[in-house]
């Protein structure tokens, strides 16, 4: 009941309640208190009235910038960079007193401030300014608007990537003050490779030098990475770093710890908690630290200055983003190299033909070491083939070649031993039975399949192929190219019964063992550093790794036998390796020379034969047969595009695991592949944007996935 109800009548030098004097005060106001929810009655900011907004919405079709008023009160504040709450979704009918009202509140970031509007209709008004802190420059929004088209896809899910969620605690806090440059890093172990010093000194100088750096094997590549880091620092710049997976973060910041102190650099990562996170980001932003390590999160981060960007093992699937438009770390890199003109290092163990490809065309110079230095630093590394194999049925009842069974109790004698194996569950590929040459298609070079035992067909375009005959060698007669792992663990268990078997996979991995004998047998990528390095390692099941029915299957599989046989120690050490695979192959002769460089430029040269990526661009768009063919129809290509398909996906069952990709559970989904030559990439993914925009303005219809430079396709 209101004050005004009551039968009482008070005295008249009481005072009137709190709320009726409230309610009096507001009734005589000449200008009424303006509200966040409409600034109805409000003023305008008197210079630059208008804020140019991206909201938070990552539809194709809305992928750009929406105009609104900025009342007085938030002029202050509304400053470029800033996160801002918005009115987004009123019609045109909804407009009061010459302002737009409704529509549900949304986030977004404010990107300018403007005299006037290119919209001649009325505006809404700025809700409210979430915090004056201004968390997106002109540097970054340029960057996310490449990597948005590049990719096919928007501002706002590009920048949900690039600006991390905020955290008012970790705000409110300032940031330490910067320390000053350190002095430059003596070579150290750069010394090794021929270039080094001079990449060095040209980092210390304040150059932008370009690199394809092929480390030698060891534990001396983070060291080398805090060098580089501290070489750029030394000349005024920022520096960012990104690797793999968090034990991969440890060790480079360890090796800047121990290199240059604490407090001069940050580590981003997306396990630490949301507080952390942003308060590491913010220091970078502030211009706290200038050297920032971190896993494809750091990827997007705001160092100030930036003088080097540096990548490490850019072969590995961790550094694929998979949220939308699902970039690469490597690419959003080289684009940051571009932009602000800066020092860019590729590094690995291993090489990517997308790293060989940089050389080739001379964007980037090769940075190695002699043979000298590789025989020094590489372990022995020998073959076991299928004709050893077949002489030896018992060794391979048990998984265990009798070279192998050696390798393993020699190496026991001074250290641990590695035994490296192929996850379960890769999907057979089909060769030649005579000489192992892969059977692909005649028309679109795809790989053939035969699902269920059926007739060949191309697992890229779909043709059939009844006549297959091997191109090498004239045979007609195919073999799968796959065997299975075999519960290694328990079976070097019972071959090794006095020695400690660890094992290292998804459900649980091992950063380090210790240096005493032991038998880790772990899955590709979940290797454990050993202290002083393996003994020895067994690289079993070879045709698991390169039967995959995949572009890449060669360069992965070497990849990984590398990023294994890296842990051991060297030759002059006694260190040796012992790859279960045929000896006559490309990726095992590669591995046997420890010439990665070389498998890489001859796979490069194959690929530019046949127009594979890279030196092709391709997309893969997905999903049920009538809605891909509608978009198909609509989806204006360019003119040198070839549709590879449709292809059937395979269907995901219900009950059965998912993983990222996946087609909807019990759902028919197909593929095609878009290829266009070189030069035609920012076309192709232009129109694949524009039809997915238009499809989606129209009402959506069914779900569809276009990925641009997808990682795998078969």
């Amino acid at each position: 009941m209101s004050s005004e109800n009551e039968t009482p009548e008070r005295p008249a030098a009481e005072p009137p309640e709190q709320l009726a004097l409230i309610r009096e005060t507001v009734r005589k106001a000449k200008v009424p208190r303006a509200k966040p929810r409409t600034w109805r009655g409000a003023a305008l900011a008197e210079e630059l009235p208008v804020a140019r907004v991206v909201v938070n919405k990552g539809v194709l079709h809305l992928d750009q910038f929406f105009d609104y008023a900025v009342p007085e009160e938030l002029d202050a504040v509304a400053q470029p960079g800033v996160r801002v709450r918005v009115r987004f979704g009123a019609g045109a009918h909804q407009v009061r007193d010459g302002r737009r009202e409704g529509g549900r509140l949304i986030d977004g970031f404010l990107v300018e401030r403007r005299a006037d509007s290119d919209y001649s209709g009325p505006l809404a008004a700025l809700a409210d300014v979430v915090s004056p802190e201004p968390v997106l420059s002109a540097e970054l929004l340029g960057l996310a608007r490449a990597v948005a088209d590049r990719y096919a896809g928007s501002l706002a899910d590009v920048l949900q990537l690039a600006v991390p969620p905020r955290s008012a605690r970790a705000e409110g806090r300032p940031s330490p003050e910067p320390l000053p440059r350190p002095e430059a890093p003596e070579a150290g172990t750069w010394e090794r490779y021929a270039k080094g010093p001079a990449f060095l000194e040209a980092l210390a100088k304040g150059g932008a030098p370009r690199a394809v750096w092929n480390a030698l094997p060891g534990p001396y590549w983070a060291e080398e990475l805090a060098r580089a880091m501290a070489a750029t620092l030394a000349s005024g710049r920022g520096a960012l770093v990104v690797v793999p997976d968090g034990r991969a973060v440890a060790r480079v910041d360890a090796a800047l710890t121990a290199l240059l102190g604490e407090g001069r650099h940050a580590v981003l990562t997306a396990e630490a908690g949301p507080e952390k996170r942003y308060r590491q980001w913010l220091a970078v932003r502030r211009g706290s630290v200038r050297a920032v390590v971190g896993t494809r999160a750091a990827m997007f981060a705001p160092v100030r200055d930036l003088g080097l960007v540096a990548i490490w093992d850019d072969g590995d699937s961790s550094h694929s983003e998979l949220h939308a438009p699902l970039p690469h770390a490597r690419e959003v890199l080289l684009l940051r190299a571009a932009h602000d003109r800066c020092a860019f290092l590729l590094g690995g163990t291993s090489c990517t033909v997308e790293a060989a490809q940089l050389v080739e065309t001379g964007w980037a110079l090769p940075l190695t070491a002699g043979r000298d230095q590789v025989r020094i630093a590489a372990p022995l590394v020998r073959t076991v083939g299928d004709g050893e194999l077949a002489r030896d049925e018992a060794a391979r009842a048990a998984r265990l070649p009798s070279l192998a069974w050696q390798v393993v109790r020699d190496g026991l004698k001074s250290g641990p031993v590695l035994v490296q194996v192929p996850r379960r569950g890769y999907v057979p590929r089909l060769a030649c039975e005579r000489c192992r040459t892969p059977a692909r298609c005649r028309h679109c070079a795809g790989p053939l399949e035969a699902p269920e035992q059926r007739d060949l067909r191309c697992g890229w375009c779909g043709r059939g192929e009844p006549g297959w005959h091997c191109v090498a060698c004239g045979a007609v007669r195919l073999r799968a190219q796959v065997v299975g792992a075999r519960r290694t663990a328990e079976e070097l268990g019972r071959a090794f019964p006095a020695v400690p078997v660890r094992t290292s996979g998804r459900d649980h991995i091992l950063d380090s063992v210790p240096a005493r004998p032991a038998l880790v047998v772990s899955t590709p990528g979940a290797e454990p550093v050993a202290e002083g390095g393996y003994a020895a390692a067994l690289l079993l099941d070879g045709w698991a790794m390169l039967g995959r029915p995949d572009l890449r299957a060669g360069e992965e599989a070497l990849r990984r036998w590398i990023d294994a046989a890296s842990l051991v120690r060297g030759q002059a050490d006694g260190g040796t390796v012992v790859v279960v695979a045929e000896p006559t192959l490309r990726p095992v002769q590669a591995l046997v020379r420890w010439d990665p460089v070389g498998h890489a430029q001859r796979e490069l040269a194959e690929r530019a034969e046949l127009g594979f990526p890279p030196v092709s661009r391709m997309a893969a768009v997905s999903g049920r047969p009538e809605a891909l063919e509608a978009f198909l129809a609509t989806a204006e290509l360019p003119r040198d595009a070839e549709v590879l398909g449709p292809v059937p996906l395979p269907v995901t069952r219900p009950s059965g695991p998912r993983r990222p990709g996946d087609t909807p559970p019990g759902e028919t989904w197909e593929r095609v592949l878009i290829r266009v030559p070189p030069g035609s990439g920012a076309a192709l993914a232009a129109a694949l944007k524009a039809a997915q925009a238009a499809r989606l303005a129209r009402g959506g219809g069914e779900p569809l996935r276009i990925r641009v430079d997808p990682p795998d396709i078969g």
